[in-house]
């Protein structure tokens, strides 16, 4: 599902015209993101949690060339699932040979 059709979704579900829906979801999506950039994290019970962690500097091998490279140290954005989220995606679908399926 691509924001549009999440859009469509819920506004079909609030009862909000595409144009309220949106301004809330991009509303929404800035307070996220403006909280992570704060250092601060997001925690939204049954749901999950966004935060902020740091990666520290480390050597690789480029596949390439085989040679090592230095991965600069870098903070990245992190989103850990809630434990209710966990329970109904395990409760709702099964993994198959292609990937991920409603049981």
């Amino acid at each position: 599902m691509n924001k549009g059709e999440f859009i469509d979704r819920l506004s079909d579900r609030t009862n909000l015209t595409k144009k309220e829906t949106r301004k809330l979801l991009d509303s929404v999506l800035d307070l996220i993101q403006e909280t992570l950039l704060q250092g601060e994290e997001v925690k939204l019970v049954g749901f999950g949690k966004f935060a902020v962690r740091a990666r520290k500097a480390s050597s690789r091998i480029n596949p390439q060339t085989k040679r090592p490279i230095q991965v600069a140290a870098k903070v990245v954005p992190l989103f850990r699932p809630g434990k209710e989220l966990k329970r109904q995606v395990e409760k709702k679908l099964k993994v198959t040979g292609r990937g991920v399926a409603k049981k």
